[in-house]
């Protein structure tokens, strides 16, 4: 029976192992007897746990922290003697090492749990100096002043000046609270008033306590001395070492003495590494220390990966090692305080690595460490690309950092907000449970360094605190958003700026919008880009935080944005201040003309070849193409191209094979009528249940074959299966949100919008591009702007994170592209030889509607996605390679606006050297 009283209802468990937060919380008043009870009712759901997957052992990991911050109760009325708590101990962190040998999937949340349990009850020291100071704060009800002061310190870095304080704070409460007694154990320590305000937290407040507080004070500041100690002293590290390395002790009197064997297969020269990482423990340059330890976690990690006896003490050691390395890092902040950007990046190297040997899934950490490496040569080496290259390395890190973050909130926070609120355990410490673990973790030293480095690199590189998409100068009131998504749909009464904190590039813009500013890096060329050049819609992205955080301020004033090609100029406009003065009016809300659609019919053919291309039967991406073939230079490729066109998806819906889908689809249109938008998705369902009839099977076959493409169902009848259903997706995509809504904002009707399909076959590209043949930023017509990345171009036109390569190259010179910035894509999409189906409306190309990329084009055959290591990629590391590839981009551009007359948005390819266009239309 619980005996617990929710602290606050959080939720139903969803994303949890409830069954077994459901037991433990009616195990925990059994738990509270002591340690030992709780070690072995945690060993006894160690099983199911483990069968239940990750959300099982996490959810472990949130008991055993809450045990570990002690929002538990330790001890509840029983003696225990301190073997058997021991004996429990081992059992339960015996049974974790078994988990981690024989699922290294889970060995991330495995490690957590053995740093909350520890080898001898104590846990992770390093990550106790974060929690304690918690506890010390609400046991004594001190959490203002100087204490909440130091904790934001100690948060950001912690050093052995923490000793000192602890030793301060104590003589000043033990001497009657003499003022004087504090800091005199400071300044005899080296520490005076201007070091404390030097901190990247600065202590400012002088210590005020009151006499009830006393002896609460003086008992967990003694605790917590013991837990500085043991880091700032290598205490901890010590003992793990000499746990792993073997040790005897003499017994005395009737002591026996004690012996522990060296753990067995350590490599050769171990012992003198960690007794060199000993001797520099505390050593203020702690270069020498970062370099040992880092290279001690190197050696362990072979033996980490094997299941052995003594596994869990290696475990210790490592755990250890890298709360070591943490404090370290904090510890040299100092230096870094005016040191260059080369060593800001070496330190990066020497985070990044210790966070990599940490991690399960860290394939994108160890490119971004090579990434990393390859900036700090360049800039060795004087390389004049060498900040703009150290940026797209640092965007990329605070993607992996952003991601790391988001998993472990997944993962972790619903468990410790269900089984916290079952347990009674305080609103505060549920809510900064997943926080807490991060907060304390090398993600947030190497985040702190990232922030340092960025605008050292803006500013060496010329990138100044904004990067303007769409610029357009407006009026209008802050509205602050978490997501642009969340908001895409909604309608703006008032001319409304959203400072938008996520913007990930496919999203609407919702109306009445008359700007949006983001700190995030959608492409130039992404969907939500172009759509905000194409509505007039002022878009940028703010690169400085600070910036960022004056604009979230500003939320419901009316501003006014002037934005250049460089940056954004905002100002407040006072209430009563006319408006009329500014250059800009108020935007008109609501006020889009209807367009209207011509109804495509069935021609009567189900595919037709590229010679056949009219504007009754497909789209301008089709003609586009037949176009293109045989005037552009030979050098230039075309890829073969055939159609199913307008009118073939509503023929087939009213075959009598497929009558029953005809009448489901009829039912959801309904629906979708009556304002009920989850019809969208059961029709796109509906429409993969259509038959294909025997003459379009054979037709496709024949056209295809006769385009010399080849035909799927030549490899069998699965083959031909993914080609109708990649068909069937395209007609479906039709009925995407995206699309559904952008059509209703400008008053299409629906009904009348008609999909052909433009069948090509898919170049495995090594890289694709997007060109604008007029810079979309600046207007600019003699120059061409283009975006590049490495695999398929779904990575740059969907919403993938990171950005792509980007250049520009005036039309004069076509021989001198001039990089803009390097790509921070950590995904790239392959695939094998296939054919891929593209969506071709008769709504993509209409005169004020830019209809380009709402609706969808399916490969075949699956993508591959790849993380991407562009510190072995000619195009980053070889200048000649880079300017050969990117001036022929620029050249097929130039080729193809000359050809239409007019400015041109192009899509295409590279493989093995050679430039592939596959599609191109006007730029709008």
């Amino acid at each position: 029976m619980r005996l617990f009283f929710p602290s606050k209802d959080f939720g139903d468990g969803k994303g949890t192992a409830k069954f077994l937060l459901d037991k433990i919380a009616d195990m925990e008043s059994e738990a509270q007897k002591s340690f030992m009870h709780r070690f072995n009712i945690a060993a006894d759901l160690i099983d199911q746990a483990k069968n239940a997957g990750q959300l099982g052992l996490a959810g472990i990991l949130v008991w055993m922290r809450f045990m570990a911050t002690r929002q538990l109760i330790w001890n509840k009325n029983y003696n225990v003697k301190p073997r058997e708590i021991s004996k429990a101990q081992d059992r339960l962190t015996e049974l974790l090492q078994n988990v981690y040998a024989s699922y290294p999937q889970y060995r991330e949340v495995v490690r957590m749990i053995l740093s909350t349990v520890g080898r001898g009850g104590e846990g992770d020291v390093g990550q106790r100096i974060r929690d304690e100071i918690l506890v010390i704060q609400r046991n004594n009800d001190c959490k203002g002043g100087i204490m909440e002061e130091w904790h934001q310190k100690l948060h950001n870095n912690t050093s052995p000046d923490d000793v000192v304080i602890c030793q301060a704070l104590i003589d000043y409460i033990n001497s009657d609270f003499n003022i004087g007694v504090y800091w005199k154990t400071l300044n005899d320590n080296g520490i005076t008033k201007e070091r404390l305000l030097s901190y990247d937290r600065a202590i400012h407040s002088e210590p005020n306590f009151r006499r009830d507080q006393k002896e609460g004070l003086l008992r967990d500041l003694g605790h917590y001395m013991r837990t500085l100690k043991a880091v700032h002293s290598g205490a901890d590290l010590e003992s793990a070492i000499s746990n792993c390395l073997g040790y005897k002790t003499e017994g005395q009197g009737f002591m026996v003495g004690v012996q522990i064997n060296p753990v067995p297969g350590l490599p050769s020269g171990f012992s003198e590494l960690v007794r060199f990482v000993m001797e520099h423990v505390e050593e203020r340059n702690v270069e020498p220390l970062l370099e040992g330890l880092l290279e001690a976690r190197q050696e362990l990690r072979p033996l980490l990966n094997k299941s052995q006896s003594r596994l869990k003490d290696l475990l210790f050691l490592d755990i250890a090692l890298d709360s070591a390395v943490r404090t370290a890092v904090e510890r040299g902040y100092e230096e870094l305080n005016n040191a260059g950007p080369e060593k800001i990046m070496y330190f990066i190297c020497l985070v990044l690595e210790n966070l990599a040997l940490s991690s399960d899934d860290n394939e994108d950490l160890i490119y971004c460490l090579k990434g990393w490496n390859l900036a700090l040569s360049m800039c060795k080496g004087k390389d004049t690309h060498w900040a703009l290259y150290a940026k797209s390395v640092l965007d990329r890190t605070r993607l992996a950092l952003t991601n790391k973050a988001e998993s472990y909130q997944r993962i972790l926070q619903p468990s410790a907000e269900y089984l916290g609120s079952s347990l009674g355990v305080e609103n505060w410490a549920v809510e900064i449970f997943t926080e807490e673990i991060i907060r304390a973790g090398s993600a947030a030293s190497l985040s702190t360094l990232v922030n340092r480095l960025d605008p050292v690199l803006r500013k060496t590189a010329n990138l100044g605190s904004w990067q303007v998409i769409s610029p357009v100068e407006t009026i209008g009131y802050v509205e602050v958003v978490d997501e642009l998504l969340a908001v895409q749909n909604k309608s703006y009464e008032r001319p409304t700026i959203l400072i938008a904190k996520s913007v990930k590039g496919e999203e609407e813009i919702p109306d009445g919008t008359v700007a949006v500013l983001t700190p995030d890096m959608p492409d130039v060329l992404s969907h939500v880009s172009v759509r905000a050049r194409n509505s007039k819609v002022c878009f940028a992205t703010c690169f400085d935080p600070n910036i960022f955080a004056d604009l979230q301020a500003k939320k419901g004033k009316l501003l006014c944005l002037k934005p250049t090609s460089a940056e954004v100029v905002y100002s407040e406009v006072k209430e009563g201040e006319n408006i009329k003065d500014k250059s800009i009016d108020l935007k008109e809300v609501g006020s889009v003309p209807p367009l209207s659609l011509v109804r495509k019919q069935f021609s009567g053919r189900y595919a037709i070849s590229s010679e056949e291309f009219t504007g009754e039967m497909v789209g301008a991406k089709s003609r586009n193409i037949s176009y293109l073939k045989g005037k552009v230079p030979s050098w230039v490729g075309i890829p073969t191209s055939v159609a199913i066109p307008f009118g073939v998806f509503e023929h087939v819906l009213s075959d009598k094979s497929n009558q029953a889908v005809a009448e489901k689809i009829n039912i959801l249109k309904k629906k979708l009528t009556e304002g009920d938008f989850s019809a969208l998705k059961e029709i796109r369902e509906t429409v993969l249940q259509l038959n294909a009839p025997p003459k379009l099977v054979e037709e496709l076959k024949t056209t295809m074959k006769g385009s010399g493409m080849p035909w799927p169902g030549d490899e069998g009848e699965e083959r031909w299966g993914q080609a109708w259903k990649a068909i069937k997706k395209v007609w479906g995509s039709k009925w995407n949100e995206r699309a559904y809504f952008s059509t209703r904002k400008v008053k299409l009707d629906h009904d009348y919008l008609s999909m052909s399909v433009l069948v090509q076959e898919v170049i495995n590209a090594d890289y694709a591009f997007v060109i604008h043949t007029t810079n979309p930023t600046s207007g600019d017509s003699s120059e061409i702007y283009t975006e590049v990345v490495k695999g398929l171009g779904e990575t740059l036109v969907g919403a993938y994170p990171g950005r792509a390569l980007s250049f520009i190259c005036k039309k004069h010179d076509l021989n001198s592209p001039q990089v803009l910035g390097y790509p921070s894509k950590p995904i790239g999409l392959f695939i094998r030889r296939s054919i891929i189906f593209r969506s071709d409306s008769n709504g993509e190309d209409l005169e004020g509607y830019a209809g380009a990329g709402l609706y969808d084009s399916v490969p075949m055959d699956e993508e591959d996605k790849v993380v991407l290591d562009y510190s072995s990629d000619p195009l980053m590391i070889d200048a000649s390679f880079r300017q050969k590839i990117l001036s022929s981009i620029a050249s097929a551009g130039n080729a193809i606006e000359e050809l239409y007359g007019t400015p041109q948005d192009i899509e295409g390819v590279i493989k093995d050297g050679k430039v592939y266009v596959v599609q191109t239309r006007p730029q709008v």
